[in-house]
């Protein structure tokens, strides 16, 4: 078989595997990206892997640098590259032995089973600690927006008086001051007719 028609069967396996799954996401055909772990958890992580052209004869690209992963980075500064590279060179272990073969599948439930391996050395601080706390953000000195009032509109006098004059007493429309006017309508229906 060749290159095209190993990714042609590889892609359809995964499309059909993955079907429903949210961790899933084809970014392309021959790019494809997992969530390995739940929403919220703070050891999950994403894996991208993109095919080369000769695929499966050739490893695939196996990426960590996703937005998703920030959270690595952010929560442990000093230990975050390493846990990246500990996952890459494994995830590459892996590729290494079934080089020549279908291997997205077998690389992304490798990384779902070995999860807590990977992460072992990824401590994120206390999720209960809000983001906006442990980044110091220079904001000007404002007066927070619950504390204002919202401004009603002010009206003119001229405006006041034009409103009046279009209300009742009790400061209702009358009846029918938005109909339009049947008969001017008309009119000018029949000049466009000729």
């Amino acid at each position: 078989m060749s290159a095209n028609e190993d990714q042609e069967m590889e892609l359809e396996a995964l499309r059909s595997i993955y079907e429903g799954d949210e961790s899933f996401r084809e970014l392309s055909p021959v790019s494809f990206q997992y969530r390995i772990g739940e929403n919220g958890d703070p050891k999950a992580f994403l894996i991208e892997i993109s095919w080369t052209e000769t695929y499966p004869q050739t490893p695939p690209i196996i990426s960590m640098n996703a937005f998703f992963n920030n959270t690595i980075v952010f929560l442990v500064r000093c230990r975050s590259s390493a846990v990246k590279q500990s996952i890459l060179a494994k995830l590459q272990e892996a590729v290494e032995i079934h080089l020549g073969t279908a291997m997205t599948y077998t690389l992304f439930e490798y990384a779902k089973d070995n999860k807590e391996q990977f992460m072992e050395n990824h401590h994120p601080i206390n999720s209960t600690i809000p983001i906006s706390s442990i980044i110091s953000v220079e904001t000007p000195n404002t007066a927070p927006s619950s504390k204002k009032k919202d401004k009603k509109e002010q009206l003119s006098k001229a405006q006041k008086r034009k409103l009046a004059d279009k209300t009742d007493h009790k400061g209702q429309l009358p009846r029918g001051w938005n109909w339009v006017d049947v008969v001017k309508l008309s009119k000018t229906g029949s000049k466009d007719d000729e």
